[in-house]
């Protein structure tokens, strides 16, 4: 890992993380991209495989109302990668149900910048 401490790396991890979740800079290109490695892969809870790419364009149009999220949780799996896993929970407009999301990342780090490399997101039945 770089120089900084596991405090450090796990406060800038959750920061990137609430980022993604944020509406302004999900349908920020400019902003989203630095974060996602150029392999980057994620499973989304529709059950869809989606690329760097098809996530890019997705964001960048998609109506995305920020979830609250609990549960932060990051544990070191290896030199220079994390894996960072915690719920996001709204409540549905419609239904007034809550919609729990159960999600993880891998976090790597390559010339001392931290970028998702895989993502999944699993709804809570």
């Amino acid at each position: 890992m770089s120089g900084e401490t596991r405090e450090e790396i796990w406060a800038l991890l959750r920061a990137r993380e609430e980022a993604l979740l944020d509406p302004e800079v999900r349908r920020d290109r400019a902003r989203v991209a630095p974060l996602l490695a150029e392999d980057f892969l994620e499973f989304g809870s529709s059950g869809r495989a989606w690329s760097r790419e098809e996530i890019l364009e997705l964001l960048a149009s998609e109506d995305f109302t920020r979830p609250a999220m609990e549960d932060f949780q990051c544990d070191w799996i290896g030199d220079g990668a994390a894996l960072v896993t915690y719920k996001t929970v709204r409540v549905d407009a419609e239904s007034g149900l809550r919609v729990v999301v159960l999600r993880s990342s891998i976090w790597i780090e390559d010339s001392g910048q931290w970028q998702v490399r895989f993502h999944q997101g699993t709804k809570v039945p």
